[in-house]
């Protein structure tokens, strides 16, 4: 495992990515790819809304805080330029930015990105510097767009993607590698999904159904008696039928007791060399990520654990073809136990876009919670009007206090819309000297932005 100095995160990502820290990268933040590794696969009956695809493709503004002032940025919009001068005044180096010329909502980056033929010929630049595309996960759009580009991808296949980040993969190479997960299976064919069904409504604590691709608590589904089970084999097994096989890719698993839940991050380089990046406390409800606290409560000893257990998924992974960055799902169990690996998700995570952000600005000995404040709007909001709102409480120096706001384009995301009050959400990182001064921050910046939202919260 490879530990020491090292120069700031994106140029290790570049060195990881490419095999040298001077490579530009052009980055995609195409969230939620998960979507499209599951085409084709069965899915679970939904039992709740999803949320605003609006919203979550514009999450693709936290690509712009993973780049470096060498690299390129593809994004839907022009951001805020108020917002630009924030990160700026941050000294904060920023990309090249380059817009689509048409951004639907319902579309993701890439899709944008494909649809807009001036942009494909204006991203041959960077390719003849020696730039290489990176995205927040690779699929066959994020292949095409280097294709069509001719922009090389810095990446393992969208094929190696997608199987190492199914939840079938994760289990059975924790299984593999002998390390601890709740009782369950992996389950692809449906006489296993049938017999792992039987199997958890007979036991002794609640279990839960999990989509191979499932993402942000979508996709999983309590097994709550022999009813419910019968009719969620059911939907699946007809969608099987529909498809002429048996094949399905699902994970049952116990619900077990836990006291806090874990993501951890490593990057693979192409040799196959493992760095342990951080690992954060995640802040999650209803089984959905709200954030993260920083540093999270854990002994040395849990530390040495989940290094050692990143070193060995490193390696599994590289075996399979695959390099870049990988975050993995953990919890704590109410004796201090770890759960080392709950799921794998090889591409980048919510965290992974924190990093540079708090080598940069988060003094040492500060702690630190990334979380997100809903808005219903009546119009959209400028950063300005952000920035005047908060006044004191804004972080405005490396080294401060208060929220770092790591997404604007989230908070007008709706707009246009059809109707008004639209739901956008300001993305952030609370900094502060201890645990009870970071609550009132929090306490006093939900107040300031409760002010300005029109109706109710979400």
């Amino acid at each position: 495992m490879t530990d020491g100095p090292a120069p700031e995160f994106p140029r290790r990502l570049a060195a990881a990515l490419t095999g040298t820290p001077d490579t530009p990268l052009v980055l995609l933040g195409n969230f939620e790819v998960e979507q499209q590794w599951a085409r084709g696969e069965h899915t679970l009956p939904r039992f709740s809304a999803a949320a605003s695809s609006a919203v979550v493709n514009r999450m693709d503004q936290f690509a712009l805080l993973l780049a470096g002032g060498g690299d390129h940025v593809v994004l839907k919009t022009r951001p805020d330029e108020d917002y630009l001068g924030y990160l700026a005044g941050l000294g904060l180096a920023l990309p090249r930015i380059h817009v689509v010329a048409r951004q639907e909502p319902d579309r993701t980056v890439t899709e944008d990105a494909l649809a807009d033929p001036a942009l494909l010929a204006a991203l041959a630049g960077p390719a003849a510097d020696g730039a290489r595309l990176t995205a927040h996960g690779v699929c066959e759009l994020e292949e095409r767009l280097a294709d069509r580009a001719g922009l090389p991808l810095a990446a393992p296949s969208a094929a190696t993607c997608k199987a190492v980040n199914s939840k079938v993969y994760s289990r059975r190479i924790a299984d593999e590698l002998g390390l601890r997960q709740p009782r369950g299976r992996a389950c692809e064919t449906l006489a296993e999904l049938a017999a792992a069904f039987e199997e958890a409504v007979a036991g002794p604590r609640p279990a839960v159904v999990k989509e191979a691709f499932g993402v942000s608590g979508k996709g999983i589904a309590r097994l709550a008696g022999q009813r419910r089970a019968a009719r969620i084999l059911g939907v699946v097994a007809r969608q099987a039928e529909r498809a002429g096989g048996d094949r399905v890719a699902f994970v049952v698993e116990e619900w077990v007791d836990k006291q806090a839940d874990l993501n951890y991050q490593f990057t693979v380089d192409r040799g196959g060399a493992v760095r342990f990046d951080f690992v954060k406390e995640q802040l999650t409800e209803d089984g959905v990520h709200k954030g993260h606290k920083m540093p999270p409560d854990l002994t040395p000893a849990q530390l040495d654990e989940l290094a050692r257990t990143a070193d060995l998924l490193g390696k599994r992974l590289h075996a399979d073809g695959y390099f870049g960055v990988v975050g993995v799902d953990a919890m704590v169990d109410p004796d201090g136990g770890l759960y080392p690996v709950v799921e794998i998700n090889a591409r980048h995570n919510m965290s992974t876009y924190q990093v540079r952000l708090e080598e940069h600005l988060v003094a040492p000995g500060r702690v630190a919670v990334a979380r997100h404040y809903p808005l219903r709007l009546d119009r959209p909001l400028p950063f300005a009007e952000i920035r005047a709102l908060l006044g004191n409480l804004l972080l405005d120096r490396p080294g401060g206090r208060g929220l770092l706001v790591n997404n604007h384009a989230t908070v007008n995301a709706a707009f246009p819309a059809e109707d008004t009050p639209a739901e956008g959400r300001l993305y952030g990182i609370l900094v502060a000297d201890s645990a009870a001064e970071l609550r009132a921050i929090d306490a006093e910046t939900t107040v300031r932005l409760d002010g300005r939202s029109q109706g109710s919260r979400p």
